[in-house]
């Protein structure tokens, strides 16, 4: 989904929405509040006029720009703010004419008492006190002992480069600390006079200077760890008291049958150290007892023997590997019904290609559920004829062997789920997540009848998914807020009178023909489905949004008066702060963009709360019981990569495999980590890179989601690029294959948003995927395209038109480069080249990237085998005979018919005077598979095994006796794959007939 970009600024990470509510509460006797004096050093630029712009904990941030600071001594400004009960703020500075401090994206995160803040740096005390009286040092000076924790390093030795506060600093590199304890180093230092010391470390080699801004150490014990000071700390060396303690027993164990399944819900167990699962025991049915675990509170037991009674048992776990004792047993008895919904076919997805369609705009099947909705005439489709809901699923499956004959084994499609905005045909705007837009579906073409029909043809399906969000308005079953409306003579066309029982239903749209509205209020009112269930005039029970149906100061487009409450934002106390963020992202690349809203139209869920995880993962378990192949996780990057690791990913990868059995551990996921740079790191920020969400934690982060959220963004952000993990497993090991290390892998795979973004010409993405490929978990996973619904390379707002030879180089490349090849549809023809991908409904969509496909597809088309067409009429047989077509078409046989170009580790060591040459293998029991490949032009392979290979191209055949082989190729596009024939793994030959170009 495309980033939507927004003027509203706020740095709140978890700032909750109280808005100015507080004002509003009757006085009450107290505590004592706590408060905080910021002292601030502007950069000399700056002058004397700034503002801090803060978030107490727990509270609402400033208005931006925040509030102005008072004038200090000279170089100086200070605040003092009223924290309440709360013990820190966030706070951010700007000079008020849109030049804003808020310490690279992360905020500065303030405790309570007297704090500067100079140059990035964070330290205690007030910077313009006078006589204040020196210390007096202990007998013989004081001292700091000064522990440095190693192991988020990787260092295994530590310098200490110190000056104590007014001294001089040591010698560069420093001290020698000592070995303390395990991934621990100490040093002590004679203070003197002074009062702390100054501080950065290295290991003779890399440094840890606070990102800059270096460490304040404090006299007596500090510890330094992941770039967070510990002042009067514990000591990390000290003996550990062993765990003996085991978590409270569960409660509250529910069973509830559904035909042949059983689930299983329960109150969370604490634990003095954190509980970290929960193990399942049931009994009944045949095969004795059976021990499972789960991470949450919810488990689905499958595959139960009919009209059979179950019971379970829950304990709770800590790290420890201590047990509650067991929960009071819960019994359930099976129904008769087999299990609905279909199978997924399983396989390594590396196996496939995949074609991207968006669903409503493919083919139509059934122009019986087309809709057009309320903005059919005004973005121009209704002249075309061409309304937004057009292609469905009924469309799909009779196209299915179009896409075989192209030769693609996968279908990446649109999301299925119910929509309610108003242009809302790509799906992403989500509001009934457990039903499939009616739109799309017709009699005997349902999403199960699509799955089923798929998977007949050997073709999976992925689907679109959204976490992230919902639209308009609110989420149906979690929470949908109430609106402020009114019937005026302005707004009477916009607001249905409210029907007792009736409820949102797309298929029936406003006519236009009200005889209570005048002409042109019919006009504006057609196409808009019913409304009436989410308005009031009246604020309902609980409102907690602000100046209710007051005038905001603002106008529609059509020059209406808005009202407040009558569009939802995330500030305006419609949303509950449990359920739904609070803030607008104002840093993109910032701890905000985690946990505040994209857009006005996109609620940002609270994807760290227990009811919404609760509430999605149910709702996504649904298609993967429908027999879905895998999800593409839409927005993956705006939720915390610890949310993923902790809730989502394992409850996908848990229901897929006990629904499924083995076919579910194929289950494939791959997220959108939308990061439109060219360099490796999303601009230095890890938290917002794509390979960064392929790796499972490294630590241990606090019990509550939200904190823990905070802990793990602060904890790599510090760390860094340079701190981030590497792995092989997409690399050969000289000519040799080795299995992967795939232990630390997340559950999660990413679309290739480098080799995407520098797809303007193939060497560039080849050359920026290969720099990017040690930081992936495993870079054979992952998804790579040139251009698709939201982008083009670098960015581009247009479909790709670069020339029909530049398509063919990015497909030869593509095709045979470690991932898994992507086409958008169309892109076969070069449809709608140069056209604007996304416009909204400020122009007709037939003059966008979006337009409908479902021309060239007019007639018949049957497909044998992937990538061979046994016959076509009509238009389809014309789009069939295109270059392009062709040319993947051949491609998809070749890849399908060489493991190593499918699931192979490459290497370039060896090659010389190919800019895109490369060799590949996979090896798996007796499966060995050895390729050489060269894109576009010749190439020297030196160092590989002796033998004979085949050329899958031309079938050019060559005796390698020396270790070196020389291929020969010319023409964009054209390509050599040089198979060595080995034992029991013969070379296949030449593959296919010479085409446009591949030949």
């Amino acid at each position: 989904m495309r980033r939507t970009t927004t003027t509203r600024r706020r740095w709140g990470a978890i700032a909750l929405a109280t808005g100015t509510a507080v004002a509003l509460l009757p006085f009450t006797a107290a505590a004592a509040a706590n408060t905080v004096t910021v002292h601030y050093q502007p950069p000399t630029a700056w002058g004397t006029s700034v503002n801090i712009h803060y978030g107490v904990d727990g509270a609402a941030w400033t208005a931006v720009p925040g509030v102005a600071m008072d004038a200090g001594c000279t170089g100086w400004r200070r605040k003092t703010i009223d924290l309440g009960a709360a013990t820190g703020l966030q706070v951010v500075f700007t000079n008020g004419t849109g030049v804003w401090d808020n310490n690279n994206g992360a905020n500065y995160r303030l405790g309570t008492g007297a704090i500067t803040v100079a140059a990035g740096r964070i330290s205690s005390g007030d910077p313009c006190a006078t006589g204040t009286p020196s210390p007096t040092p202990a007998p013989g000076g004081a001292i700091a002992e000064v522990y440095y924790h190693l192991t988020p390093r990787g260092w295994s030795t530590a310098n200490l480069h110190y000056r104590p506060t007014g001294g001089a600093w040591t010698t560069v590199p420093g001290v020698a600390m000592q070995a303390a304890c395990a991934g621990w180093a100490k040093k002590v230092v004679d203070l003197g006079a002074a009062t702390g010391l100054t501080a950065a470390f290295n290991n003779a080699g890399s440094w840890d200077n606070n990102n800059g801004a270096d460490y304040t150490l404090g006299a007596g014990r500090s510890t330094v760890s992941g770039g967070v000071v510990t002042a009067d700390a514990v000591d990390p060396c000290a003996p550990v008291s062993p765990d003996t303690t085991p978590p409270s027993v569960p409660a509250g164990l529910t069973t509830t049958a559904d035909g042949l399944s059983v689930t299983l819900e329960w109150s969370a167990s604490t634990d003095d150290r954190g509980v970290t699962g929960y193990e399942l025991t049931r009994t009944g049915g045949t095969g004795g007892a059976t021990t499972v675990t789960a991470t949450g509170t919810r488990y689905v037991a499958y595959g139960l023997v009919p009209s059979t009674a179950y019971t379970f048992a829950v304990q709770a776990l800590d790290a420890a590997g201590n047990r509650s004792a067991a929960s009071a047993p819960a019994t359930a008895i099976t129904g008769t019904a087999p299990p609905v919904g279909g199978s997924p076919l399983g396989g390594d997805p590396r196996e496939d290609s995949i074609y991207f369609v968006m669903t409503a705009r493919f083919a139509d099947g059934d122009s019986g559920n087309n809709r057009g909705g309320s903005q059919h005439v005004k973005s121009g489709n209704a002249a075309n004829d061409d309304p937004m809901f057009r292609g469905d699923f009924r469309g799909l499956i009779d196209k299915l062997d179009y896409v075989k004959g192209l030769g693609f084994s996968a279908l990446w499609i649109t999301p299925v789920v119910l929509n309610r905005s108003d242009y809302d045909f790509h799906g992403y705007h989500g509001w009934d997540f457990h039903r499939i837009d009616p739109r799309l579906e017709s009699p005997g073409a349902s999403y199960q009848d699509l799955i089923n029909a798929a998977h007949a043809r050997g073709i999976k399906i992925f689907q679109d998914v959204v976490y992230n969000h919902s639209s308009r308005w609110g989420a149906r079953g979690l929470f949908t807020p109430t609106v402020y409306g009114v019937r005026d003579e302005q707004w009477t066309w916009y607001y249905d009178q409210p029907q007792a029982g009736r409820e949102y239903d797309p298929m029936v749209e406003h006519q236009g023909n009200d005889p209570t509205l005048t002409a042109a209020q019919n006009a504006k009112a057609k196409g808009r489905p019913y409304s009436g269930d989410l308005w009031s005039s009246t604020a309902p029970a609980g409102n907690r949004c602000l100046r209710w149906g007051t005038p905001n100061g603002s106008y529609s487009q059509e020059g209406y008066t808005v009202h407040h409450c009558q569009w939802p934002t995330p500030t305006s106390g419609l949303f509950p702060a449990d359920l739904y963020h609070q803030c607008w992202i104002g840093n993109w690349e910032g701890e905000d963009s985690r946990s505040c809203w994209l857009h006005e139209d996109l609620a940002d869920f609270n994807t760290e709360n227990a009811t919404v995880q609760k509430y999605l993962i149910d709702a996504y378990n649904r298609y993967i019981d429908m027999g879905v192949d895998g999800f593409r996780i839409d927005t993956a990057v705006h939720i915390p990569r610890v949310t993923w690791n902790r809730r989502f990913l394992p409850a996908i990868q848990q229901h897929a495999v006990a629904r499924h059995g083995e076919k579910g551990k194929n289950f494939y996921v791959f997220g959108e980590v939308a990061a439109f740079v060219n360099d490796k790191w999303n601009r230095g920020s890890v938290n917002h890179s794509a390979q960064f969400f392929t790796w499972k934690e490294r630590k241990e982060y606090s019990p509550d989601d939200v904190r823990a959220a905070i802990e793990q963004y602060d904890h790599e952000q510090l760390l860094g690029p340079n701190g981030q993990p590497t792995s092989d497993n997409a690399f050969l090991r000289g000519n040799d294959y080795h299995v992967p290390d795939h232990s630390r892998f997340s559950g999660m795979n990413v679309i290739d948003m480098r080799m995407h973004m520098n797809f303007g010409d193939a060497t560039n993405a080849f050359g920026n995927g290969r720099d990017s490929d040690d930081s992936y978990n495993d870079a054979t996973y992952n998804v790579v395209y040139v251009d698709s619904h939201d982008y083009g390379p670098n960015k581009s707002s247009v479909r790709y038109a670069e020339g029909t030879d530049a398509w063919a180089e990015n497909m030869s490349l593509m095709w045979t480069f470690r991932g898994i090849p992507t086409l958008y549809y169309g892109s076969e023809i070069e449809f709608q080249k140069g056209a604007k991908i996304d416009c909204g409904p400020t122009c007709p969509l037939a003059t966008t990237g979006r337009a409908y496909y479902g021309g060239h597809l007019a007639g018949t088309v049957t497909a044998p085998d992937f990538g061979v067409v046994g016959g076509a009429t009509g238009a389809v047989a014309t789009t069939l005979d295109q270059p392009l077509v062709r040319h993947v078409q051949r491609l998809n046989q070749i890849r399908r018919a060489i493991p190593a170009l499918q699931k192979g580790q490459y290497s370039t060591q060896g090659i010389s005077g190919g800019a895109m040459a490369f060799k590949r293998r996979f090896t798996s029991g007796g499966m060995d598979s050895f390729a050489l490949v060269t894109v576009s032009g010749g190439a020297t392979f030196s160092g590989i095994p002796n033998g004979v290979y085949t050329d899958a191209v031309t079938g050019d055949t060559r005796t390698v006796t020396n270790g070196t082989l020389t291929a020969s190729v010319s023409g964009k596009g054209n390509l050599r794959v040089y198979v060595l024939n080995l034992p029991g793994n013969p070379a296949p030959g030449k593959i296919g007939t010479a085409g446009p170009y591949l030949r």
